[in-house]
């Protein structure tokens, strides 16, 4: 209500019905003020301006100036009036529009002729590689062809030569026989003149050239198989534990497992020293620089990795096997480590100039194990084939290979080998002959190592028991107390205790 009305309301007795009668006169007078504002029409161009755009359009400068010169001059003189000037129709707009959307359709075309060109290209050359391949297709299924039947005439004509081979063999096997029948005959007879019960001379002289630091007096005692008790169990890693490694000086344990680290234990208390972490895979080998400052771990990601101790970390990775890597070794004076592999070869890495010195094929399936001979140029591989091979590191050729085993040869340390189905024989490297076999039992044994006297062997079994097997007596007797199959066994620098590893993850020692 305006002021004035509302003064004069004073005067008179209040009343709604006024109240809001007034109001709405109130409300339709403000809506008789409201005046709505025209919107912006389309206004079209004049004819001068179309005329410059027209000429700036078309780069007529010079006639431009002309036409602006001329046009202003009749402005000033009055001559032309601009409201009788016109405006330009709208049709010569939209042709101006039309025209440059012609001339962009035209550009698009060119592009797409373009494209296209290059997309007929490529298909020519798309189908001249489907007809090379397509040939080359039909050129390997001839030549395999080709080679099924060579196969299959190959195997015919083996097959006729399997009698005469099975004949030789038998007669070699006799003949080998019987060679070492008449050998431990003289054997005998040598021991019986020399008055010797403990080993014969023989063989004194060749474990003797095998093990240089070992003593006579170590000789003459030895601790026996019933003399073994379990005396401590350590639950180091979660999975199994795979390998061992003792440090060459220290009582320093450092163990692989299939959880994918290595670990660092001081024995026999059980302590942890360091963990190392880096393989992609479960590890299946760990070896000790001779010096004891580096660590050579391998794995089923196939790369050999050298630790260095002082930093803590990875000093060096090596990759070239083509498949897992199941074992490793240092050479004598630590400038080597060799690695053996499932993809049937072994290879000796260089760590001074980072590369792989010799590669070592022979070995017609997995090698499981391989071992530097002490002191020596010579390593010893163990491998699926049921051989055992000995090579010459400087030249990475094999210079004898032992027959004998009818399994998978899982492990031989020096003059020892073991294969899955159990047996353990003792080879004799200088006649390159068969001393001794023991069938240790009916599961396979994993890893067999000679006691620093040279008279005991101990041997992990798949059973989850530890054999033991005195030389000169032939007494076997086996150490229980694994919840599952024992991987890995080792005997401390003394000789006093036996520490074994097993897939419980733990690892146990026997005194």
């Amino acid at each position: 209500i305006p002021p004035d009305d509302y003064l004069g309301f004073l005067a008179e007795d209040e009343d709604f019905q006024f109240t809001v009668k007034s109001v709405e006169e109130q409300n339709e007078d403000t809506k008789g003020e409201l005046i709505l504002k025209p919107t912006l029409s389309h206004r079209p161009e004049v004819v001068d301006d179309f005329l410059r755009n027209f000429l700036i359009k078309m780069g007529m400068m010079k006639t431009l100036d002309c036409f602006q010169t001329e046009w202003y001059e009749m402005l000033q003189r009055g001559i032309l009036n601009i409201d009788d000037m016109g405006f330009v129709p709208d049709v010569y707009t939209h042709n101006q529009l039309l025209d440059n959307r012609i001339a962009s359709l035209k550009k698009e075309l060119e592009n797409y002729k373009a494209a296209s060109h290059k997309a007929g290209e490529i298909l020519i050359k798309l189908r001249k590689e489907r007809d090379f391949h397509r040939m080359h297709h039909k050129r390997v299924a001839q030549e395999k062809n080709k080679l099924i039947n060579d196969i299959k005439r190959l195997k015919k004509h083996y097959a006729s030569y399997e009698p005469t081979l099975s004949e030789l063999t038998n007669k070699y096997h006799n003949a080998l026989k019987q060679k070492m029948l008449t050998s431990l005959e003289k054997d005998r007879a040598v021991g019986q003149v020399c008055n010797c019960t403990c080993l014969k001379e023989g063989k004194l002289d060749f474990l003797l050239s095998l093990y240089p630091t070992v003593k006579l007096s170590t000789l003459g005692h030895h601790p026996t198989s019933g003399e073994c008790r379990m005396t401590k169990t350590l639950k180091l890693h979660e999975l199994a534990v795979s390998c061992l490694s003792l440090h060459p000086r220290k009582e320093i344990l450092v163990t692989g497992s299939d959880d994918r680290l290595w670990k660092m234990w001081s024995i026999p208390n059980g302590d942890i020293i360091m963990t190392g972490e880096g393989h992609a895979d479960w590890l299946s080998g760990c070896s000790f620089h001779p010096s004891g400052n580096l660590l050579a771990t391998v794995s089923g990601d196939s790369t050999v990795k050298i630790w260095n101790f002082l930093k803590t970390d990875c000093l060096l990775t090596f990759k070239g096997h083509l498949s897992s890597i199941w074992g490793c070794s240092w050479h004598t004076c630590g400038d080597f480590v060799a690695s053996c592999s499932m993809d049937k070869t072994s290879k000796i890495w260089d760590i001074h100039s980072e590369r792989c010195r010799y590669t070592l094929r022979g070995h017609v399936s997995s090698v499981n194990s391989i071992e530097f001979v002490p002191f020596s140029n010579s390593l010893l591989t163990s491998s699926a084939d049921k051989t055992i091979s000995l090579w010459d590191g400087r030249t990475g050729l094999c210079a004898q290979t032992f027959f004998g085993h009818v399994h998978s040869c899982n492990y031989s340390d020096t003059i020892v080998s073991c294969d899955s189905s159990g047996i353990v024989k003792l080879w004799d490297m200088r006649r390159v002959a068969l001393m001794l076999t023991v069938d240790v039992g009916s599961h396979s044994a994993n890893q067999v190592v000679f006691h620093s006297s040279g008279q005991l062997v101990v041997v992990a079994s798949d059973d989850g028991t530890v054999k033991i097997l005195d030389l000169p007596s032939s007494q076997l007797s086996s150490l229980a107390g694994h919840e599952d199959a024992v991987q890995c066994v080792l005997f401390d620098h003394k000789g006093e205790y036996v520490i074994s590893g097993g897939s419980d993850g733990t690892v146990r020692f026997w005194t």
